[in-house]
């Protein structure tokens, strides 16, 4: 069926976010807190000026990468101009990647930002957008 309607489960939440549909839903939406955490891997960022342009209370968007060959469950968390700074750490993720693969859009948010060393502490909250 060459015409045929076909949408997959993983494409709904880009359906909306990424469509001109999704300004109208904005105002119907609200965020639910889900836990607070933190973003590993700091440390391996290639460029560390990402992390000067963070603010507490910024938005980041999180991005399943499931082909990751250390943890299947992978979840990247990208500035709002999809840089990377790291990942939402896998003891934390397993009820994260479960949501985000059953086509819930989970956002976060920068709680802090600070040098710590070799690294940069970045506490996020997560949020579960529903709509």
């Amino acid at each position: 069926m060459e015409n045929g309607l076909t949408i997959s489960k993983k494409n709904m939440v880009a359906l909306v976010r990424d469509n001109p549909l999704g300004d109208l839903i904005k105002p119907l939406s609200h965020e639910i807190l889900l836990f607070d955490s933190y973003v590993a891997g700091t440390a391996y960022v290639k460029d560390e000026t990402v992390f000067d342009d963070l603010k507490v209370g910024d938005k980041l968007i999180l991005q399943r990468e499931p082909e990751n060959r250390f943890d299947e469950n992978a979840i990247l968390v990208l500035d709002e101009k999809k840089r990377k700074l790291g990942y939402v750490p896998e003891r934390d993720n397993i009820v994260f990647t479960r949501l985000m693969d059953a086509g819930k859009y989970l956002t976060a948010k920068v709680k802090r930002n600070e040098p710590k060393g070799s690294f940069r502490q970045v506490n996020i909250s997560i949020y579960l957008v529903d709509f």
